[in-house]
C-alpha cells in the first residue's frame, strides 16, 4: 500500500494526513499525537476514525496541521483520517457516515460588524 494523501478542516483550521501501513504511531507537526494534543478529549477525537473501523494499531500517521484553535484542529484531522480509511477500503463509509465523521463542519466565526461592539453586541445605548 502506498502513502494516502487526504486534508481536512474545520473553521480555520487545515489538516493534511498521510496514512501508510504501519504500527499505529501517530505524529503531528514532527512531535508525538499525546506531546501535541495533550487533553483526552482531542486524543480521542483523533483517534475516534480508527476507533470506529476498528483499525487501531494498523496505520501510521503523520500529520500536518496549521491554522485555528487547537479542538479545531483535533476535528480536521478526524476529518482527513476519515476520508483517507474511506479511500482505503469503501466499506468503512457505512460506519463513519451515520456517526458523522465524513461531513465537513461548514460553521465559521461571523465577522465583526462595522458600529458594534462584536459580531452582534451593540455598543451600550445611554439616555442622560
Amino acid at each position: 500500500m502506498e502513502v494516502v494523501h487526504k486534508i481536512g478542516r474545520r473553521k480555520t483550521a487545515v489538516a493534511r494526513v498521510y496514512l501508510s501501513e504501519g504500527k499505529g504511531n501517530i505524529t503531528v507537526n514532527k512531535r508525538k499525537l499525546e506531546d501535541y494534543f495533550t487533553t483526552g478529549t482531542l486524543q480521542y477525537k483523533v483517534k475516534q476514525p480508527f476507533a470506529l473501523t476498528e483499525n487501531e494499531g494498523n496505520y501510521d500517521v503523520s500529520v500536518n496541521v496549521y491554522g485555528g484553535g487547537i479542538t479545531g484542529q483535533a476535528e480536521a484531522v478526524r476529518l482527513a483520517l476519515s476520508r483517507a480509511l474511506c479511500e482505503i477500503d469503501e466499506e468503512h463509509r457505512g460506519v463513519l457516515k451515520p456517526e458523522g465523521l465524513l461531513t465537513r463542519d461548514p460553521r465559521m466565526v461571523e465577522r465583526k460588524k462595522y458600529g458594534q461592539k462584536k459580531a452582534r453586541k451593540k455598543f451600550q445605548f445611554s439616555k442622560r
